[in-house]
């Protein structure tokens, strides 16, 4: 996923600002341990932090750097619940279960922000978020979800803000209003990642980056996990790799494909510029199926997220084309340069709900949260600690959900959700 950033020449804004540079060594040699955790991003280190806090011995390994995939390149966007309708439960799990799952999407955000005060992460975690609607229909469908929420969850947590009202969010007349949550937000996702990487080490959790895990074999009583110099013996595995376990585990990777997704982050834009820009600071998501996402960081640039692609080809000139879609949005910053644009890659279940479950009954595995990473992973994390600890009923409701291979194999998945996609687009202009 380098190759976004190398093509153009611009590392992503994050990694210029990261406030950790340690470096972890490579595995060379055998070494055991209760867990071996494969993946260094959000899901690996959260699961390693909660099993190493519950007494157990903890190694993880990771193919390249710690947060070097989605967790440390995404929007930062902190939201409340899932990718998918809370109906895709339904179909799958009665209502007291659903009712316990949508708790859970609740409590995804609250972990994130106990993990950041408990562990003093330094990741720029700010409360505040608004999903803008593009159309009519969209703010109705948003004001029938508040509703829902209110009457068949009892949570009264959301906020309807009219078109009138929506200058106290951001300065764009393009959208007819929005419906607010002030307990999502966003952060820094790397320096997060870091921050728990950190926290895993002091915990315990013995970290290996550049470590690409090669095979997964049974060495009874253990899994074996072999990589290029060395391999880890443990009794429970891990599988944290989302969009790049590839034959790692392809039952696994068959459920999910890769999504490609952009980010630019524009030169500082002062404090009064900023807040006219977007007064309340919040994180805003609009409501087209290729959303637009944006927000502002702490130096007060303007990070704008978006055109979603099943293709792993970076636009020509990924500035360029980014910024003609911020431009939508905010004519007024035409004179604003663009400082970093970068990309990388989410991964996609067919029904948008995350994948969990076992390979068998001592390998676990969590992905496929198609852009909701940045609070579900810590969910993952959690509940796959409380399963290793003989307490799966939680874990095990996510397993109930039924995952669809995606159609066409290798050769033609990826085509025909370009097809869906661009279908998608045409929708949103209607």
């Amino acid at each position: 996923m380098l190759k976004f950033e190398n093509q153009q020449h611009i590392q992503s804004y994050y990694a210029d600002t990261a406030n950790d540079r340690t470096r972890h060594p490579s595995l060379d040699g055998a070494v055991s341990a209760d867990v071996c955790v494969i993946g260094g991003g959000l899901t690996g280190l959260t699961a390693a932090l909660d099993l190493a806090e519950r007494g157990h011995s903890v190694v993880l390994v990771e193919a390249s750097r710690i947060g070097w995939g989605a967790s440390g390149r995404n929007g930062g966007q902190l939201i409340a619940g899932y990718s998918c309708d809370i109906d895709t439960f339904s179909a799958y799990l009665p209502a007291d279960d659903v009712r316990q799952i949508w708790a859970m999407g609740l409590e995804s955000v609250d972990l994130v922000r106990q993990r950041v005060e408990r562990h003093g992460i330094d990741c720029d975690l700010t409360l505040g978020y608004l999903t803008a609607a593009n159309k009519r229909r969209h703010i109705d469908a948003l004001r029938k979800w508040r509703d829902t929420a209110a009457s068949r969850f009892g949570y009264r947590g959301y906020e309807i803000v009219e078109r009138a009202d929506m200058r106290r969010f951001v300065a764009s007349d393009r959208y007819v209003g929005g419906l607010r949550h002030e307990g999502s937000g966003h952060l820094h996702p790397l320096n997060y990642t870091l921050g728990l990487a950190r926290a895993a080490r002091a915990a315990g959790v013995t970290i290996h980056e550049d470590t690409p895990a090669l095979a997964l074999e049974r060495a009874a009583p253990y899994h074996r996990v072999r990589c290029a110099r060395g391999h880890v013996d443990a009794r429970y595995v891990v599988l944290a790799g989302n969009a790049y376990l590839g034959q790692l585990a392809p039952a696994l990777a068959r459920k999910i494909i890769p999504v490609a997704t952009y980010v630019i982050a524009t030169e500082p834009l002062g404090d009064a510029r900023a807040a006219e820009t977007m007064p309340a600071d919040a994180a805003i998501s609009d409501c087209n199926s290729a959303l637009d996402y944006f927000r502002l960081t702490r130096d007060r640039r303007l990070l704008w997220g978006g055109k979603a692609s099943s293709s792993t080809r970076t636009p020509r000139d990924l500035a360029k084309a980014m910024r003609h879609d911020m431009l939508k949005t905010f004519p007024q910053l035409a004179d604003v340069r663009i400082d970093y644009a970068w990309g990388g890659l989410i991964d996609a279940t067919m029904n948008r709900a995350p994948h969990f479950g076992r390979l068998e009954p001592t390998v676990y595995f969590a992905q496929g949260f198609s852009g909701h990473g940045v609070n579900v992973t810590g969910l993952a994390g959690r509940l796959i600690a409380e399963a290793i600890d003989a307490q799966a009923a939680r874990f095990d409701l996510f397993g109930r959900i039924r995952h669809r291979d995606f159609p066409g194999g290798r050769a033609l998945r990826t085509p025909m959700l370009a097809l869906a996609m661009a279908w998608h687009r045409t929708m949103d202009l209607l």
